[in-house]
């Protein structure tokens, strides 16, 4: 992608971190004994400009690649900011954001989030978004082939079909697992154990004190809970305000992806049925039966015969991503039907594809995170827990079993990642009622470790993500409330949502 000359110095200041640590931190200088101010500059072209008079500005903080050995190594830690609109009287001080994954670049988020963020909260903070170490421009985690994920079928050892449904494919799929982890210590090398949550949340506090500010108040979303809750763990004074959407609940990182993959289940039903109502417009089936079927015949298909590389695994990545935001529904019927009368897949593609370079550090950063959190399971969990998804539904989607990895990491973590702590402020918690992507039992026990904070459900929604992203006025004038005037409520907040949609016309 072509640089703007205004950005170049700045992007090669970023660039030198963003190469595997193995090679990146031998040359590091000795850790300072306090962090240095923040000094901004120009972007990479990666992050786009914010709309006038506003501004984008980027730096980078170095932090150890251990943080309880402040004198080995080091990474660069890119971090960008668009500051308040506001008057002087008006600011409130900084709201780092981060968007989930993990493996989501933040540095872009700050400009992307904060254009739908509430005029009040624009003008209240300086929005700071930050690639976590192992993402994007700090130091991005690298998998190699990652034990075939990546591979086209017919070109690799990966299976054709990920779901095993036979001792032969449960086989194969631990293999592949096991493949996925050797993939990623080669290719992550000494960095492996310490690109964690925990390590994560140590570097935003650096983040804090190169920005000069006493306290600082978080915006997480998905992924970013469990962030923003691991943040609070170990610095809850370091805490002003803390918003937690579509959250992580605090439970083991397989725990979380079986619990996870029921709920796409029941997603799947709905989405099923949405169709079927809606039979006039995509033909699939007048009930929820027959779409199934249509949806089966789709996915044996292309098990068999991928279409230029869309095979099952392909298929099954689409489903998930449409599953969690009901606007793509439509577009994945269009793609069912379209596939049924001409065999073809362009509409069941992601717009980006699965294998650029953008997914793969997602992919990688991903796995070596959930893993470097705790232990992971052991193999006959993994099984037991797959046939138990079976027994649910015989076609279930194990997209997002990413923790199964962690099966045959080649570091054990001690311990889990602790969140919350009750010497923190109160937070604020919002939740979709029928979010499969991150449901909403997480929410409800995350906030038990968080005393004294509310939740604010979306009633009648079936999406992930909800603050500033739904349109949805009773949640953004809460939380709004919350940033801006250190509004907590009395109570959970319920706030009526918008149901399923009515697909657009036929294209």
């Amino acid at each position: 992608m072509p640089v703007a000359p205004r950005r170049t110095a700045l992007l090669c200041a970023l660039l030198t971190s963003a190469v595997p640590l193995t090679t990146a931190t031998a040359a590091e200088p000795r850790a300072a004994t306090t962090t240095p101010p923040l000094r901004f500059g120009a972007c990479p072209a990666s992050v786009p400009a914010p709309p006038a008079p506003d501004r984008v500005e980027c730096g980078t903080v170095r932090v150890p690649l251990d943080h309880t050995r402040p004198d080995g190594d080091h990474l660069r830690i890119a971090v960008s900011r668009v500051r308040a609109s506001g008057t002087p009287a008006e600011r409130r001080g900084v709201l780092l954001v981060n968007p989930g994954g993990p493996g989501g670049s933040g540095l872009p988020y700050a400009v992307t989030k904060r254009a739908k963020l509430p005029a009040a909260v624009r003008r209240a903070y300086d929005v700071i978004g930050f690639d976590p170490r192992g993402t994007g421009h700090s130091a991005p985690a690298g998998c190699g082939p990652m034990g075939g994920l990546f591979d086209r079928p017919g070109t690799g050892s990966a299976p054709l079909d990920p779901v095993p449904y036979d001792r032969p494919g449960e086989r194969a799929y631990l293999d592949s697992q096991r493949r996925l982890a050797a993939d990623c210590a080669a290719g992550t090398g000494r960095a492996l154990p310490h690109l964690s949550t925990s390590e994560t949340a140590r570097d935003m506090d650096a983040v804090r004190a190169a920005l000069g500010e006493r306290r600082i108040s978080f915006l997480g979303v998905s992924y970013g809970t469990y962030l923003g809750a691991a943040y609070t763990a170990r610095f809850p004074r370091h805490v002003d305000k803390l918003v937690l959407d579509s959250v992580v609940g605090p439970e083991d990182w397989h725990t979380f992806d079986i619990r996870q993959a029921h709920a796409l289940l029941r997603q799947r039903d709905v989405l099923f049925d949405w169709l079927a109502r809606h039979d006039s417009r995509f033909r699939l089936g007048a009930t929820a039966h027959q779409v199934r079927a249509a949806y089966r015949r789709t996915r044996d298909g292309l098990a068999a015969h991928p279409v230029a590389g869309f095979g099952a695994a392909a298929f099954d990545r689409a489903v998930y991503r449409a599953l969690g935001r009901t606007e793509r529904w439509a577009a994945l019927g269009d793609g069912l039907r379209t596939y049924l009368d001409e065999g073809a897949v362009d509409r069941l593609r992601p717009a980006e594809p699965f294998d650029g370079p953008a997914s793969r550090t997602y992919e990688a950063a991903n796995r070596v995170v959930k893993c470097a959190d705790g232990p992971g399971p052991t193999p006959g969990r993994v099984l037991a827990d797959i046939r138990g998804l079976r027994r649910a539904d015989p076609h279930p989607v194990l997209t997002g079993l990413e923790a199964a990895a962690c099966t045959y990491w080649h570091t054990r973590p001690a311990e889990r990642t602790r969140l919350g702590s009750p010497a923190a402020p109160p937070a604020l918690l919002v939740a979709s009622s029928h979010d499969p992507v991150t449901p909403i039992a997480g929410a409800r026990a995350l906030g038990r470790t968080l005393p004294g904070s509310r939740l604010v459900t979306l009633h009648d929604d079936y999406s992930h993500g909800v603050f500033a992203s739904r349109g949805n006025s009773c949640v953004d004038s809460t939380v709004a409330a919350y940033l801006v005037g250190g509004t907590v409520p009395a109570g959970n907040v319920h706030c009526d949502g918008p149901g399923l949609p009515e697909p657009s016309p036929r294209p």
